[in-house]
């Protein structure tokens, strides 16, 4: 039987190299305190498998997810190779989150290929991140492949899960999940007056491999590809205002 106590110094020992700082080269952060407080070195790995997916209906349209995607990847030098499943992707909208259209390198390829196309993308060095739409349940060792192969090459590597049953990449350093959220109004003083002000998400990180989990209301991706912490007082009333008697 294990002596509990040389156990018990293991998984001390595990957990310390889990929460070791990693380079800050290969390191992207959000800029957002309470989001990188929760990462691994104080931010997003680079050479790194992550996997994000929608809530409820966007699950299956994956706009809140592209648009983090192209976030992230805005903020990259380098080119991005795009794999898509669906032939329908919004290229001015990932240019509204920063990402410009001369940047993108599409590939069009159904679940298996694209998985394929991935790796081999994740491997060709000088590129900034690759994206894959899947649809279809990612076994552990191809989501070991493409975590390998994002370490090899240096790039980024995001699966943009766009179904229900497809289940998650097991070797994901993260997993994120993104539900559309009420657009506050484009005048916090005014709310009745009418308009769209930024988009919101409820963004929550379910799995993060040398860190913790969290969950935080934000701002869409500006042209810039940064997010933008929604505040707690935004959906208050305003306190009653005080006076003073006179006399």
């Amino acid at each position: 039987m294990s002596n509990p106590k040389t156990l018990e110094r293991l998984r001390g020992s595990i957990a310390r190299i889990e929460r070791a700082k990693l380079d800050p080269v290969d390191i992207l952060p959000f800029g957002i305190p309470e989001i990188d407080a929760a990462l691994p070195g104080g931010g997003l790995p680079v050479a790194a498998l992550h996997e994000v997916s929608g809530t409820g209906i966007d699950l299956e349209f994956g706009a809140a997810p592209a648009l983090f995607a192209a976030g992230i990847l805005a903020r990259r030098p380098g080119p991005v190779l795009w794999v898509l499943q669906q032939t329908d992707l919004f290229a001015p909208a990932l240019a509204a989150a920063g990402l410009h259209p001369d940047r993108v390198i599409y590939a069009e390829a159904g679940h298996a290929d694209a998985l394929l196309a991935m790796e081999e993308g994740l491997r060709h060095p000088g590129l900034a991140g690759v994206v894959a739409e899947v649809s279809a349940p990612v076994s552990l060792t191809v989501s070991r492949r493409l975590h390998l192969a994002a370490q090899a090459g240096g790039a980024i590597a995001l699966l943009l899960r766009r179904r229900a049953d497809a289940q998650g990449a097991l070797a994901a350093v993260t997993r994120w999940r993104i539900g559309p959220q009420p657009s506050a109004p484009p005048l916090p003083h005014a709310p009745e007056t009418p308009g769209l002000g930024r988009l919101c998400w409820h963004l929550e990180l379910t799995r993060c491999r040398g860190g913790r989990t969290g969950s935080w209301m934000v701002e869409a991706c500006d042209a810039s590809g940064c997010l933008g912490l929604v505040s707690p007082l935004a959906d208050r009333s305003a306190a009653p205002a005080s006076f003073e008697a006179v006399g």
